[in-house]
């Protein structure tokens, strides 16, 4: 049937028509179903259903699968991905790229179907509701080959004995009736369609709401000399897609020709392959899960607190010094403050034993490890510290080798012996060492640092000399584009997964130390318990600038189970010295307000009493603790001057009013900035001298060079009968930003690198995350307008995206939504959707740049997590970012949520 052949412009017309209450003649529903004729070779064409559940370039379509026993390889490459750390769509892609690359050699001969469309058997049902296919045999993966083999070639190979087995198990596992594989596939395009369906549980296509644009270009399935085959997916239409007769092949590098023998060929064969993938590996990440995706797992419901060695001593440490230290916080009454964790950083390790791989403490620096007859364990170290009431943390590397290795290998206590043995990072024993940190030696807490994927590549002068072994570094600090994202956070999710395997009762915390590379600002927040977003701290003003800006406009991406980590507290030292207390105060009290992890780098045992003194301060350190979770929010944002507000349990409100600058300065605070009503009288308290005083509508302030000014704050909220989401961005967790290709920040204080000085060009934009979910600004720092009308709050986003919001209590949510202004004019369409417990419960029209901010609103009793969802309409070369303006959680009825 060639493409001129009536039996396919019959097929196209009857199959790719237009929904109901469209012109069936319209060119936009008609579908353009290409025939390639491989090596001339004509075959009857079958066709099989393709069910489109979502238009435009992300669209998902279901294909009917009826094989006897679906080879799960597609699943695992999928879920081994997804535990390897990397996201859905770094796993999509993995599964994508190894079909690419396959071969398939013949299949079994075709089983007659009893009648046109049953799919091979009498009375079958095809599962997606349309026509069948011919049931082919399961194919899976040669081993060294990339190619694939079917399962009837391979068990004709068998032994009788081993062949009846294969057939027996192959019944067992059959797949019946509803529950035949039905597969959800989408394009690797990232752009969302301006609809979408409403879908049963079943996984049918409701009715289409909303417009249909024009019918995309054709999908390639294969590249360059491989493509064999396109095909164009119809926006709005379930098409057909045609399926060989009596086997199918797929070339590999587009060259090697299968045999004549092979009898019929057929172009369909990406088609065929994914079949094998399952629903899960190729859902659209914008689809609602209705929970909770960001992480929960360990014992992080409140930034830790505690003391870590590297400030203090660097890798010079001991058990003498560790203890003193630990002893100093128990008896100045820190460790009741809530100063629990005592933390071991480089320098306890003294070499990886061969040919085992045991990891061997420093027995000359901690004699406790000495166990009579057994290895030296740091066992007895951490049941002292446990028996103190205190947690015990220890320090790795993601990669083989440590940071002192590679960074510092002058400095003391470097691991010592061959090659091997000063291997002491997690790389390739991550199961191994998780167990023995977590289950033999009893650690609740892990920092995980980078420098052994960033720090030695071939050409390294360490490796050079043979000290030690090359690995191609994953992380360029310097270079978005040169770091493997995916990879980085595969690795770090091992070590995640390690940890709650050897800690299932969820009591530790698990430190991500990337130091904000490899874009884990992004996606620290769904691994670890906190997450590094910057290079070291150093005792220096701007070095403290620097690590501030690092977490200062990203609250949506710390919450509850997962916080920000700007780095450990210098207080104590350099510009934050007994002699600094302007400085220290401020340090400490921004700390706090950003819900920072509180860890002491100070040689406490020689501590002044004023440093004892506002280490402690219990109202900052209430602060810090809140349970309500929320990150301090930007209320005034500039160069000189920051207005820092934070949302407390208790509904009252922390603001931290700080001077960046080396000069005084006259400032107000006003009720807008504390979103309470400005008529009428709102109570401060001052949290370093816990004096009162009350104003109306505004405050002026007075501001001493580089002083902050904290208080708590109580008044009329500004939303009566419920809370803004840009004032609770800990209940807001952006799942999917939009974000299509990371970009460094621009808007971090560039301050000098502590070991690098002037050498160089100076610092540079490096830390991932411009473009991210933005509270009461666009993504992309600016304020928000919808068609000229400034928004008063809100949550800025660029399309395609999803936010998770936690909303039990609440009863109805509402906002007003729109594309932002500083949108390019051209920018395409996007529609607002509002879910709840994965189930639609409001949608806006497709809304253009321009258009007035439409009101969109949801009941949402009952409902546990609210997913706001946008869809652009078509692929755009530039980003769109919109507006979740006035966006609210509201309780008419006046109760309290739970």
């Amino acid at each position: 049937m060639g493409p001129g052949d009536p039996r396919a412009a019959d097929d196209r017309q009857r199959l790719c028509q237009g929904p109901a209450g469209h012109d069936r003649g319209d060119p936009r529903y008609q579908d353009r179903l290409q025939r390639v004729d491989v090596f001339g070779l004509d075959d009857h064409w079958r066709f099989r259903d393709v069910r489109f559940a979502r238009s435009g370039p992300l669209r998902r379509c279901a294909l009917s699968h009826d094989t006897r026993s679906p080879e799960p390889w597609a699943r695992r490459a999928f879920d081994g991905r997804l535990r390897h750390g990397a996201d859905r769509d770094e796993a999509r892609r993995h599964v994508r790229r190894t079909l690419h690359d396959v071969a398939v050699l013949p299949f079994g001969p075709r089983r007659r179907s009893a009648h046109p469309g049953s799919g091979g058997r009498a009375g079958q049902r095809d599962v997606a509701g349309g026509f069948g296919e011919a049931s082919v045999p399961a194919a899976r993966p040669v081993r060294g080959g990339g190619g694939l083999v079917s399962q009837s070639e391979e068990a004709a190979a068998l032994p009788g004995p081993a062949r009846r087995e294969r057939r027996d198990k192959a019944r067992r596992h059959r797949p019946v009736g509803g529950q035949r594989a039905a597969l959800l596939c989408r394009s690797i395009h990232r752009q969302p369609p301006p609809v979408s369906r409403d879908r049963d549980r079943r996984g049918r296509s409701g009715q289409l709401e909303g417009g249909c644009p024009e019918a995309p270009r054709p999908a390639r399935w294969l590249r360059g000399g491989e493509q064999l085959h396109h095909l164009s997916r119809h926006p709005c239409q379930p098409c057909r897609l045609p399926l060989p007769g009596r086997g199918a092949a797929l070339l590999r590098s587009g060259a090697e020709a299968v045999k004549h023998r092979l009898h019929r060929i057929a172009p369909a064969i990406a088609a065929l392959a994914l079949a094998h993938v399952p629903v899960s590996a190729l859902a659209d990440p914008l689809d609602p899960t209705g929970r909770w995706t960001a992480n929960e797992r360990g014992d992080a419901a409140l930034p830790p607190m505690g003391w870590n060695s590297w400030n203090a001593f660097t890798s010079d440490i001991s058990e003498e010094k560790i203890m003193g230290s630990a002893e100093a916080i128990l008896r100045s009454g820190l460790a009741a403050k809530g100063y629990r964790y005592i933390n071991l950083d480089d320098g306890w390790w003294l070499k990886r034993r061969q040919p085992d791989g045991r990891m061997m403490p420093r027995t000359a620096q901690f004699p406790s490890t000495i166990v009579p007859g057994g290895d030296p364990s740091l066992r007895p170290f951490t049941d002292r510290l446990h028996a103190m009431g205190f947690k015990a943390g220890i320090y790795s590397d993601i990669g083989r080798n440590s940071c002192g290795q590679v960074y510092t290998s002058t400095m003391p206590n470097q691991p010592e012996g061959s090659v091997a043995e000063r291997e002491v990072g997690l790389y390739g024993h991550i199961d191994q060492d998780i167990r023995l940190y977590f289950q033999d030696w009893g650690f609740d807490f892990i920092k995980v640092d980078g420098c052994g994927i960033r720090g030695l590549p071939a050409d390294h002068p360490e490796v050079r000399s043979g000290r030690y072994r090359a690995l191609p570094p994953l992380v360029d600090s310097d270079s978005l584009a040169r770091t493997d994202v995916a990879a980085v956070r595969r690795l770090y999710g091992e070590v995640a997964d390690a940890i709650q395997r050897y800690r299932p009762d969820g009591h530790y915390i698990f430190s991500i130390c990337l130091w904000g590379s490899a874009d884990v600002r992004a996606w620290g927040k769904d691994v670890g318990g906190i997450s590094r977003t910057s290079e070291d701290i150093a005792p220096s003003w701007a070095r403290m600038l620097h690590n501030l800006d690092t977490v200062a406009r990203r609250p949506l991406y710390a919450h509850p189970g997962s916080w920000n980590d700007p780095d450990m507290l210098f207080v104590g030292t350099g510009d934050f010295d007994e002699h600094h207390l302007t400085e220290a105060r401020s340090h400490f009290a921004l700390w706090a307000m950003v819900n920072a992890p509180l860890f002491i780098g100070y040689d406490l045992r020689h501590a002044s009493p004023a440093l004892l003194e506002l280490l402690g301060n219990e109202r900052i350190i209430a602060i810090d603790q809140d349970p309500a979770g929320n990150q301090a929010t930007l209320a005034f944002d500039s160069d000189e001057v920051q207005i820092f507000v934070k949302t407390l349990a208790s509904g009252d409100k922390a603001v931290a009013v700080f001077n960046r600058g080396s000069g005084p300065v006259d400032m107000k605070l006003t009720a807008a900035h504390l979103t309470f009503a400005d008529a009428v009288e709102i109570g401060l308290t001052d949290l370093w001298s816990g004096e009162q005083s009350r104003f109306t509508g505004e405050k002026e302030l007075h501001l001493a060079s580089r002083e902050t000014l904290i208080f708590t704050a109580r008044g009329t909220r500004l939303l009566a009968d419920g809370v803004y989401l840009s004032e609770q961005p800990g209940s807001v967790n952006p799942a999917v930003d939009g974000v299509r290709t990371p970009q460094p920040d621009p808007l971090v204080h560039r301050a000098p690198l502590q070991w690098q000085g002037t050498r160089g060009k100076g610092d540079f934009p490096r830390y991932g995350g411009w473009g991210g979910a933005r509270v009461d600004r666009t993504p992309f720092d600016q304020p928000q307008r919808i068609a000229g009308q400034w928004l008063g709050n809100g949550i800025g986003v660029l399309a395609n995206s999803r936010l998770e919001v936690r909303s039990a209590g609440y009863r109805q949510f509402r906002a007003r939504v729109g594309i932002d202004d500083s949108a390019a004019p051209d920018a395409a369409p996007v529609t607002f959707l509002v879910y709840g417990d994965g189930r639609l419960l409001a949608r806006s029209r497709p809304l253009r740049r321009g258009e007035p901010a439409q009101p969109l609103s949801a009941d949402i009793a009952g409902v546990r997590i609210v997913e706001l969802v946008t869809r652009q309409a078509s692929a755009s070369a530039a980003d769109i970012p919109v507006n979740w303006g006035e966006a609210a959680l509201l309780r008419p009825d006046g109760s309290r949520p739970d």
